[in-house]
């Protein structure tokens, strides 16, 4: 795989300092710190325009859950371009995204039925978070206008999502236009995962009449630092909303799709939510497309005359490419048996980071499904550690992209033994030789 014959790395590096604006970086780093120029991608490898050969440790941002190129998905995406690429949604349904919402209600936890498309895990977030605001204003409780949300919580870059994240680091500058949220203490403050839950339980029941719903990410908090709690506490927060009748919202955009090990995380704590939002997986990384799934509670709270519909709609709502790429998606997951692959492969991750923390200065090393983190300085997501990591393990062959002294891997699902051991390898080999 090469770029084509009229370009080279420089010629790409050049015009992308010169036009484009990327996600999450200074000016001043967009034009002195290089870019890796891919120029493809298969299975789990990413190949750059170097000649080298690069293992994706953590999926494209956790989006590539089937690893790249898959051929069954490039094949959906061939068919239906030639049946139907786009069509508004106002009034227009399509075979494609009919047959998805069946099947994403049939697969969904307890009685959640009712799927509303969109394009990215943020905008999935807006629409359980507008959803469960207007449900309250157009049914007999108006008071319920607030939010709990965990500290260290990521829901997305969205005015609203990022008003429910509490990451400093991404959103402190826009703190003046967010809308305030109900927190407990963050984990560090509050002495544990069981006194952040005991607090925020402890919120909701002092202010019932005032919440209107309650949003976690089930189980891991990723972009904190894939910080993992019991199931059992997000069960005891999920047993506080229905005592008090208020909305839980799971924001599984990373947890859903098989990567803790169940289908949805929920699952692993036997709790079905009111609002369910997934993403990144939905597509397996092929194009944006995102699902926010209801119950029938909530979807029959907006009966009636127009004034009552839920008003939030984008040009791409249940785009028919995406549509049909995420049904062939659930159809790989059952034919390819992704979630067993999970089952086998969970445990070669989580004894290589058992490894992990017998080196000195390794702290905090965690797994659940197919995510493993560890803890490798104290700078947090400042921290540069994690970043010299990633150097070690970039000239080990492997992109292994680190939230600051965090390191951590969420590989493909469907990752073989072979492939799952080189990265395994890999990492252990760069901490070592950053960590002596």
């Amino acid at each position: 795989m090469q770029l084509p014959p009229d370009l080279t790395r420089a010629g790409v590096v050049a015009r992308e300092r010169a036009h484009v604006w990327p996600p999450y970086t200074s000016s001043e780093r967009h034009e002195r710190v290089d870019p890796l120029v891919v120029v493809g991608a298969q299975g789990p490898w990413l190949f750059d325009a170097d000649g080298r050969r690069l293992y994706d440790a953590n999926a494209s941002w956790w989006t590539c859950t089937l690893g790249h190129g898959h051929r069954r998905l490039r094949a959906a995406l061939a068919r239906q371009s030639e049946a139907l690429m786009h069509v508004a949604a106002g009034g227009i349904t399509h075979a494609p995204v009919a047959l998805l919402a069946e099947e994403l209600a049939a697969i969904a936890p307890g009685d959640l039925a009712r799927v509303h498309f969109s394009d990215d895990g943020s905008t999935a977030v807006e629409v359980a978070v507008k959803a469960a605001f207007q449900y309250w204003q157009q049914n007999g409780r108006p008071r319920r206008t607030r939010f709990v949300a965990l500290s260290g919580a990521y829901h997305g870059d969205t005015l609203g999502a990022a008003s429910l994240a509490a990451l400093t680091e991404f959103h402190r500058v826009f703190s003046p236009i967010l809308f305030d949220v109900i927190r407990p203490p963050a984990l560090g403050e509050a002495g544990g995962w069981e006194r952040v839950f005991e607090a925020a339980i402890a919120l909701l029941r002092a202010r019932p009449d005032e919440i209107a719903g309650v949003i976690v990410e089930p189980l891991i908090q990723g972009a904190a630092g894939m910080q993992m709690y019991a199931p059992e506490l997000l069960r005891a927060l999920a047993d506080a909303t229905r005592e008090l009748d208020t909305f839980l919202i799971a924001d599984e955009v990373f947890t859903g799709y098989g990567r803790t090990g169940a289908m949805w995380a929920c699952e692993r704590a036997g709790v079905v939510p009111d609002l369910l939002c997934t993403a990144k997986g939905f597509t397996a990384g092929v194009l944006p497309m995102a699902a926010t799934i209801a119950t029938p509670r909530v979807y029959d709270g907006f009966r009636g005359g127009s004034e009552r519909a839920l008003m939030h709609g984008h040009t791409f709502c249940g785009n028919p490419l995406g549509a049909a790429v995420a049904r062939e998606v659930l159809a790989i997951y059952r034919d390819e048996g992704v979630l067993a692959n999970v089952a086998a492969r969970a445990p070669q991750l989580a004894a290589a980071f058992e490894r992990l923390s017998a080196i000195p200065g390794v702290r905090r090393v965690r797994a659940m499904g197919l995510v493993g983190a560890a803890e490798v300085g104290g700078g947090g997501y400042g921290g540069d550690v994690g970043w010299r990591v990633f150097e070690a393990a970039l000239a080990r062959g492997v992109f292994l992209r680190p939230l600051g002294d965090v390191v951590y891997v969420t590989p493909a699902l469907n990752a073989t033994d072979e492939e799952l051991a080189f990265l395994l390898d890999a990492l252990e080999e760069s901490v070592r030789s950053v960590m002596r």
